[in-house]
């Protein structure tokens, strides 16, 4: 009989390694808070990623401390996770075309786990998935591969990943980990593991699946809350009111949840609220509320795109001569992060117009924009003067833009009531916007 019980006691002495596999976004802040206690192996399969890691670039950009710093053995080898006794599997788990959940990713990391495994280890996917997948997808796929038996020669947990890219207050260390194995000892070492790095402690739940609920679950409501703001300000723009001083207005009160309006993109909102529309139709469950809400925010960008066209040609502009600007691509502000950018759902639907807009962004990676999206960035300075800009992420390098600025970024033969303002996250102050006489537009 395998004792599993003293996995903990041997990453903290150093006799075992933990290994992380999938070096994203997710992966990497892991990676990085673990090897300051324990040996860490950071798996990934891009070799471009590992060498930017290993010369100590953070193509994430989510680290405050130097790369260059740690002591991550990381390697696209994958022979060297035989040495890891505690494996944390951390790759995306996307949607396809047809908003269905794509588990190749993680199918492929069990596929890699199962090669490399050995007995006594405990795996732990931090993974998001719709309940069931980790114990009916995943264990299958190691046991084929490692010839090992789950439960016997290995362990399984699931502790949800909850980083917030971009955001430098709510941390790994420091948000509340959701921590789950397949039995009490598993729990329990699962737990102890986890605690080493995060200072927020954790919160231990009965089962893997109710793990695995909760992430999928918690960001689906936001999906939810964020829809009906975006209902509202549609609401609001027909009825000439200021949807910012509704929102703020509501804030006087203790009991107000403090949504906006605005594109849902990104890795984790919409793409969880598939995987559980996915879960509500495999259980014959009705969704419908959940099938509305990801309907409304998927039509945005193309609600704002034809907001923005409407308004340039209230401004008498020519459409097809017009020079766009659209400042910001990724999902979110104020991170690097161009998963699921809705941003490019914006520029598709313009181009339906015949306008060809020129796109910058502070934070996001040219070369990695050109590859994904084939979309061409333009450094900020080498913008030309506009007939309309787009501010479609409130990056800070944006929103810190003086109205005087920003009136100069536009062609200097144009009135400033010719001057086409969308700023889709209302960034910018509308009585100053007022003041200058700009011809701006608001979400």
């Amino acid at each position: 009989m395998i004792d599993f019980s003293n996995i903990y006691e041997k990453l903290v002495a150093k006799e075992e390694k933990l290994a992380v596999i999938g070096l994203g976004y997710v992966g990497l802040p892991i990676a990085v808070e673990f090897a300051k206690y324990v040996q860490v192996i950071g798996f990934d399969i891009s070799e471009k990623r590992i060498k930017a890691y290993n010369d100590g670039i953070d193509v994430t950009q989510e680290l405050k401390e130097n790369l260059k710093d740690t002591t991550i053995e990381f390697t696209t080898d994958s022979s060297k996770l035989k040495e890891a006794k505690f494996m944390i599997v951390a790759v995306p788990t996307p949607i396809k075309d047809d908003y269905k959940p794509d588990l190749t990713l993680l199918e492929s990391a069990s596929q890699i786990v199962g090669e490399n495994l050995t007995s006594g280890a405990m795996v732990v996917f931090e993974s998001t998935v719709y309940p069931g997948v980790t114990e009916e997808i995943c264990v299958p796929i190691i046991e084929q591969a490692s010839h090992l038996k789950c439960g016997v020669d290995w362990k399984i947990g699931y502790s949800p990943e909850r980083i917030n890219p971009g955001d430098q207050v709510h941390t790994f260390t420091n948000i509340r980990k959701i921590v789950s194995g397949m039995d009490p000892e598993s729990m329990t070492e699962i737990q102890k593991v986890y605690n080493l790095a995060v200072k927020a402690g954790t919160h231990l739940v009965s089962n893997i699946k109710t793990a695995e609920a909760i992430k999928l679950i918690e960001n689906s409501q936001r999906d939810v809350n964020i829809a009906f703001m975006n209902e509202v300000a549609k609401i609001c723009h027909q009825l000439d009111i200021d949807t910012n001083e509704i929102i703020e207005g509501m804030k006087t009160k203790w009991n107000a949840l403090e949504f906006q309006p605005g594109l849902v993109g990104g890795h984790c909102i919409g793409v969880d609220s598939y995987y559980l529309l996915e879960l509500a139709r495999q259980v014959k469950c009705d969704s419908s509320i959940l099938s509305h809400v990801r309907q409304t925010n998927e039509s945005m960008a193309n609600y704002v795109a034809d907001v923005a066209v409407r308004e340039m040609l209230m401004a008498e502009k020519d459409i097809k001569k017009a020079t766009v600007l659209i400042l910001g691509i990724t999902f979110k502000k104020d991170c690097s992060d161009i998963r699921n950018s809705k941003v490019v759902d914006l520029i598709e639907r313009l181009k339906m117009y015949h306008i060809e807009p020129m796109i910058s962004d502070a934070y996001a990676n040219s070369d990695d924009v050109q590859e994904t999206y084939g979309i061409p960035l333009v450094p900020f300075d080498d913008l030309p003067l506009a007939d309309c800009i787009i501010v479609a992420v409130g990056h800070h390098a944006y929103k810190s833009i003086t109205i005087d600025k920003l009136l100069g970024m536009f062609k200097k033969e144009l009135p400033n009531a010719k001057k086409v303002l969308i700023d889709i996250n209302g960034i910018y102050n509308k009585d100053d916007l007022d003041a200058s006489g700009i011809h701006f537009w608001q979400l």
